[in-house]
């Protein structure tokens, strides 16, 4: 299965009753396995989870921790980049090449790399003691 067929076919499973804003996101991890997520909302705004950050937890669940492509669509008028919290989680799994695709449901797309979404990104290399 592609990444954008994927992600078109989880975002149909989005819990998104308060903004009616369904995402979408697909993620391949070096291995070549796919893993999809969707947004899910909550009553208690804040509290819900993007279609991104499930399709992580989807994959370190099954025991994967590198991603190689990122696919991303939404129902809007142009290409929806992941939110910053987003963007930290997919840098955390993927190296600053990895390809992330921006998608529409009508077909506009828009690709960038994941330093390029997230410059100067805080890594495990911030966290070493020296």
């Amino acid at each position: 299965m592609t990444l954008e067929k994927a992600a078109r076919a989880v975002r149909e499973n989005a819990y998104a009753p308060y903004s009616r804003y369904k995402v979408g996101a697909a993620i391949r991890t070096v291995s070549g396995k796919v893993f999809s997520g969707c947004n899910v909302e909550n009553a208690a705004y804040p509290e819900g989870t993007c279609a991104e950050a499930g399709a992580i937890a989807a994959m370190v669940a099954a025991g994967e921790i590198e991603i190689a492509e990122v696919f991303v669509i939404a129902d809007a008028h142009m290409p929806v980049p992941p939110c910053g919290g987003c963007r930290q989680k997919i840098a955390e799994f993927a190296k600053g090449d990895v390809p992330v695709v921006m998608a529409t449901v009508a077909g506009r797309r828009s690709e960038t790399t994941v330093a390029d979404l997230l410059p100067g990104a805080f890594g495990r290399e911030h966290m070493d003691g020296d």
